[in-house]
């Protein structure tokens, strides 16, 4: 387990496709953005996650995932939370040059906590 007074737990939707990409990395690291993906946005809680993965991965790809990792806090101190909808729609920006670094801080393995669709 974690010690969670260093760690901040971050949930994050996936298709099949980026799926894929990280079970590649035996569930390590998130994959390189896409040049039109400039922002790295996990969420703070399982239930958006779950939202976004339900009503737009499964009916994009037939399939959406909820996985679940943890990142050193200190590294994660330089990103504020951003709410974007509802109060629970809450969620990181983090810049894609920044992908990398975010990937050096993750603690533990990211983890499939959710599954939708096929």
């Amino acid at each position: 387990m974690t010690d969670s007074t260093n760690v901040i737990e971050m949930f994050r939707p996936v298709g099949p496709k980026e799926l894929d990409l990280l079970r590649e990395s035996g569930f390590r690291r998130w994959p390189p953005r896409l040049p039109e993906q400039p922002i790295f946005y996990p969420v703070t809680n399982q239930k958006y996650a779950a939202e976004i993965s339900e009503k737009w991965n499964t009916m994009d790809f037939g399939y959406g995932a909820v996985t679940r990792f943890f990142v050193n806090a200190t590294f994660m101190a330089n990103y504020p939370v951003q709410q974007v909808g509802a109060s629970y729609h809450t969620e990181w920006w983090v810049p894609a040059e920044d992908l990398e670094a975010l990937n050096d801080n993750i603690v533990g393995v990211i983890e499939v906590v959710q599954e939708f669709g096929a």
